[in-house]
């Protein structure tokens, strides 16, 4: 039983896609991104502030990580990815979301100085062949003469992002409380989100939007990480991160399902080779130049 965690959080993970295509038009994503993660940080106060004043020494000499990773994963990956939600479907979201493993391989050969292996080298080109034809409809020669659309352009950002915050998680390795180190990410990140949620002109909560605030600042925010470390800790990191492939199949039933997207065939082809790439950068491990046979006299 131990699988439904990380499979818990992956798809409440994915059904957050889906609250983000929901938002447009209902709320703001300035609104949306303020309000998810102050009520996030309320609701984590009586549980893990104690923790944090205990421990203020060791956590003050690690303010700047925590300040940039909450820039990286709470405030540029969910931000942009609600703008991009105005002009890309959730079935993109969902499967350019499903890229982050495979960019943070990537980074993690530049910044853990991980060892490029066949799976990476072929997994890349295979994913970014998929990326290419999903993104432009099946057309990859337009890319070249009309470029990347805002949406997707700010996704590829988004995906960036977060992926990036995962290589720097693992980078500096604080030895802080899982829980602290979040929080003080998540009150950076409602620091940082202010200046935008105060100048917007509507914020107002309604009827409407208030469902998918909590959705995002309860389930998709406190939850699902909750779900994902007990994943970790009872599976390990290299079997919880298989789970994560099944997020794009969850969030192209839901959106197709709730929101009557279509599927159509550069979905199933860029996508099953997105797929396929992360995939493959996981499990072939065949270091690249490794040498076979006899060694030379």
């Amino acid at each position: 039983m131990n699988f439904l965690f990380p499979l818990g959080a992956v798809l409440i993970w994915a059904v957050n896609s889906i609250v983000s295509k929901l938002s447009v038009g209902v709320i703001t994503p300035e609104a949306i991104s303020f309000y998810r993660w102050m009520l996030a940080l309320l609701v984590l106060t009586p549980f893990v502030l104690p923790g944090v004043i205990r421990h203020r020494t060791a956590l003050s000499r690690e303010w700047l990580k925590l300040l940039i990773l909450g820039a990286l994963g709470m405030v540029l990956y969910q931000s942009l990815a609600y703008y991009a939600a105005r002009t890309v479907s959730a079935l993109f979201i969902g499967i350019l979301i499903a890229s982050i493993p495979l960019l943070t391989v990537i980074f993690s050969l530049f910044i853990l100085r991980l060892t490029p292996t066949l799976g990476i080298v072929l997994g890349a080109v295979i994913s970014f062949a998929g990326l290419a034809w999903l993104i432009s409809d099946g057309h990859p020669q337009q890319l070249l003469s009309q470029g990347l659309g805002s949406g997707e352009l700010m996704m590829i950002v988004a995906a960036a992002a977060y992926a990036l915050y995962g290589v720097l998680t693992k980078r500096w390795s604080m030895d802080l409380p899982r829980w602290q180190s979040l929080y003080i990410q998540i009150l950076f990140a409602v620091l940082m989100l202010l200046p935008g949620f105060l100048i917007t002109p509507s914020v107002a909560l309604t009827a409407k939007n208030i469902p998918l605030v909590l959705y995002a600042a309860i389930a998709a925010s406190i939850i699902a990480p909750y779900l994902w470390i007990q994943g970790v800790m009872r599976l390990g990191a290299n079997t919880a991160s298989i789970f994560l492939n099944l997020a794009p199949v969850f969030t192209a039933v839901i959106a197709i399902t709730c929101l009557h997207e279509k599927m159509h065939s550069w979905h199933w082809i860029g996508g099953s080779l997105t797929l396929a790439g992360v995939i493959l950068a996981q499990r072939l491990r065949i270091p690249v130049g490794r040498r076979t046979g006899n060694k030379p006299r």
